[in-house]
């Protein structure tokens, strides 16, 4: 079986984002774990409209191009990171719009969250897939920091801990979940037979 192929999403579109910075840093981390293949996805690449279709993707096709474009990277992937920045106590417009966008798509895959905010970002990284026990909490002394060019997320020994954890847990997972989907689909082929 081929190596789970996890994706890092990059979840802030913004001019000014600050997501660049913990997506390069936990992409560095994960591109050194030997039991997966790594990329990052920007959702600058899929300017995605706002949610407007006639059903969800569980239930009807998207007739958007961008959207199906969409769909598809997502199912390429076996877990997924995101970077995910909290707004208001919730995650970036951008990255709800991204997840509403796919639905079949995400499932029985793991999702791990690097979040960054006034509490870590802990209020943006709350979604109906498989998460994982650990998360990396950039938390606002650190990200501040860090904004300000004081320090480099690499220099914050317990964020690189978190992050070999994150990156250890999605591994795991995703080639437990990747072998389960793939006996459930010789279980689909089966019964259909």
């Amino acid at each position: 079986m081929s190596k789970p192929k996890i994706a890092i999403v990059v979840g802030s579109t913004r001019a000014a984002r600050f997501a660049d910075v913990p997506t390069e840093w936990i992409a560095k981390i994960a591109k050194a774990h030997a039991d997966i293949d790594v990329e990052v996805v920007d959702l600058r690449d899929f300017p995605l409209p706002f949610f407007d279709e006639v059903a969800s993707s569980a239930w009807a096709p998207s007739q958007n191009e961008v959207a199906q474009r969409w769909q598809k990277k997502v199912a390429s992937f076996d877990g997924f990171i995101f970077t995910a920045a909290e707004y208001n106590h919730g995650p970036t417009g951008v990255l709800k719009n991204a997840i509403d966008y796919a639905a079949n798509e995400w499932n029985k895959k793991p999702a791990g969250f690097v979040g960054y905010g006034s509490v870590g970002g802990s209020r943006a990284v709350e979604l109906q897939m498989a998460p994982v026990k650990s998360a990396v909490h950039i938390a606002w002394g650190d990200f501040l920091a860090v904004r300000q060019g004081e320090k480099k997320l690499e220099d914050l020994e317990h964020l690189n801990q978190a992050g070999a954890a994150l990156v250890n847990d999605v591994a795991w997972w995703a080639k437990v979940l990747k072998a389960a989907r793939a006996a459930d689909a010789i279980t689909a082929e089966a019964k259909a037979a």
